[in-house]
């Protein structure tokens, strides 16, 4: 993903809060990429909600600065997995992190918002090998 203006602060950083959406938008592709769309969990009375992120902020993106969010999980429970996940900006010679995090999310109903077993369907398709 692309940093816009709006992602920053008036000297061109990223905000600190804006990396959380850049992770947030990375957990829905990837889930996406396993053939589960948010509309279609929500009908089926499922929520993914965050319950803790501890991010490391290593070094600034800036403005117009093409992002890499690279996620994977790190742990699967039954109602609950953690991700883990790196901002990049690839440059000419390599990649450079600029920050990290650890991110719990909980399964949920969407009625009640109360823990409940992540679907079996989808349980296997996150317990598979390395997703990356």
């Amino acid at each position: 993903c692309r940093v816009y203006f709006e992602d920053t602060d008036a000297g061109g950083v990223v905000y600190n809060a804006n990396y959380l959406k850049f992770y947030e938008r990375a957990r829905t592709e990837f889930l996406r990429e396993l053939g589960f769309e948010q509309d279609q969990l929500l009908q089926k009375n499922i929520v993914f909600v965050v319950r803790h992120i501890a991010a490391d902020f290593i070094k600034a993106a800036r403005f117009n600065d093409v992002l890499r969010v690279e996620t994977r999980i790190e742990q699967l429970k039954k109602a609950s997995l953690v991700f883990q996940q790196e901002i990049f900006v690839p440059d000419s010679c390599q990649n450079t992190l600029v920050n990290k995090a650890q991110v719990k999310v909980v399964c949920v109903s969407a009625d009640e918002f109360k823990p409940t077993a992540i679907p079996d369907e989808i349980y296997q398709k996150l317990g598979t090998d390395n997703h990356e």
